[in-house]
C-alpha cells in the first residue's frame, strides 16, 4: 500500500505572511505524525518565502517518521542538507517568481552536475529523489545520474481542463511507472494532488509514496490538522472506486 508523506511548508507561509511565531509547521508536523503520515516534506527555497533552516534543524530533532527536504541543487542549500542530514533530499527545478514549483527538473539536460550532487548527498547516508515529469528521456537520465528515488510530476494530470486531457496523462504517467520499475527506481508522485484527483493514482500500486501538501493544508484550515490528514490517509488505503 502507498504511504503519505505531507508537506507543511504552507503553515510556514502563513506564519511568515506575519512575520510571527505562528502557526508552526513544526507542530503542524507532529500533528500529521500523529494522524498516521507516513513522512513530513518541507521545501527550503532559496529565498526563504516559508520554511526557514532553523524549521528544518527542529524538524529533523523532532520527526518520527522521515523527514524529506525539497530543495534546488545549489551549494547554499546543499551544504545545508549535508549537515542536517534529512532522510531524503528531492531535488527540484526552483525559480525565485514561481508561486510554487513549475514543471519537472531537466535532469537529462543537468547531468554532470546532478551527479556530483547526489553522489555527495548519498556519501552523507541522504537518499536523493529527482522530481521529474512522467518522461523516458528523464527516468532515464535520474537512473544514470545515481538516484535512488524519482518523484513523478503530477501537475498536469491534476491540472487537466478534460477527461481526454487527464486520460492522456495518466497514460503517461503508468507508462513512467513501469519504466522506473523496471530501472529499479522507487517511484514517488505528488504536485497538485487533492482528494479528488488522488483516486485514480492509488490504483498504480508501484507508487511508495504520494507527497501531498496544499489540499491537506487548506481542508487543515477547517478542520484541523489531524482531521485533513486523516482523510487523505483513508483514500489511500481504501484504493481505486
Amino acid at each position: 500500500m502507498s504511504r503519505l508523506a505531507v508537506n507543511v511548508d504552507h503553515i510556514a507561509t502563513v506564519r511568515q505572511a506575519r512575520l510571527a511565531a505562528e502557526p508552526d509547521p513544526v507542530t503542524a508536523a507532529a500533528l500529521a505524525e500523529l494522524a498516521g503520515c507516513h513522512g513530513i516534506i518541507v521545501h527550503l527555497r532559496e529565498d526563504r518565502r516559508h520554511i526557514q533552516e532553523r524549521d528544518v534543524e527542529i524538524l529533523r530533532k523532532t520527526v518520527k517518521t522521515r523527514l524529506n527536504l525539497e530543495m534546488a541543487a545549489i551549494p547554499e542549500i546543499v551544504k545545508i542538507a549535508l549537515n542536517i542530514k534529512p532522510d531524503m533530499a528531492c531535488l527540484v527545478p526552483e525559480k525565485r517568481r514561481e508561486l510554487t514549483t513549475e514543471g519537472g527538473l531537466d535532469a537529462a539536460g543537468q547531468k554532470k552536475s546532478l551527479k556530483q550532487t547526489v553522489a555527495g548527498l548519498q556519501k552523507r547516508g541522504i537518499a536523493v529523489s529527482l522530481f521529474i515529469d512522467p518522461d523516458a528521456r528523464q527516468i532515464a537520465a535520474a537512473q544514470e545520474i545515481g538516484a535512488d528515488f524519482i518523484e513523478i510530476h503530477t501537475g498536469i494530470y491534476c491540472n487537466a481542463k478534460t477527461p481526454k486531457a487527464q486520460d492522456r496523462e495518466f497514460d503517461r504517467i503508468i507508462a513512467a511507472v513501469a519504466m522506473a520499475e523496471n530501472m529499479g527506481l522507487g517511484i514517488n508522485a505528488g504536485h497538485g494532488l487533492d482528494y479528488t484527483n488522488i483516486s485514480r493514482l492509488v490504483s498504480i500500486p508501484e507508487i511508495d509514496e504520494f507527497s501531498i501538501g496544499h489540499s491537506i493544508i487548506a481542508r487543515a484550515v477547517l478542520v484541523g490538522m489531524e482531521r485533513a490528514v486523516r482523510d487523505m490517509l483513508a483514500l489511500i488505503q481504501r484504493g481505486p472506486v
